[in-house]
């Protein structure tokens, strides 16, 4: 999955992640950073996705985990998801995931908005350090 995510760093034009309804005026955008981690083991791990970018799409993120599944349920190899941010196309990538589970954590913005440090870029903390 980790590898997958990685075609996934930079400025792209999202369409291929976007949902029918999205209004934002345009598809392109700067993603940041994929962390994916594995907590625990067995029957009782979870997986912990943290993903940052300029802006999302509607849906982005969970149809963003539905290619991530995919590839990590070995239904797809890691090279499938550059194909699918490629073709600017829902229809070839996979559905979209449930919203169980996904937590929009909050916004961060560029300290030249003057905004208290505590929602800049960089100056947030992982908020689930420590529960493991």
């Amino acid at each position: 999955m980790r590898a997958g995510a990685a075609h996934l760093l930079g400025t792209h034009d999202f369409s291929s992640f976007r949902a029918s309804a999205c209004q934002a005026l345009s598809p392109v955008k700067t993603m940041r950073r994929i962390e994916i981690r594995r907590i625990g083991s067995g029957e009782r791990c979870r997986w912990q996705f943290v993903f940052e970018a300029d802006a999302f799409l509607h849906h982005m993120i969970r149809n963003i985990m539905g290619c991530l599944v995919r590839i990590g349920q070995g239904q797809a190899q890691p090279a499938w998801m550059a194909q699918v941010l490629a073709a600017q196309s829902r229809l070839v990538a996979a559905p979209t995931f449930s919203p169980a589970g996904l937590y929009f954590l909050g916004p961060q913005y560029d300290s030249a908005w003057g905004l208290p440090p505590e929602v800049t870029v960089g100056a947030a903390t992982d908020p689930y350090d420590g529960l493991a």
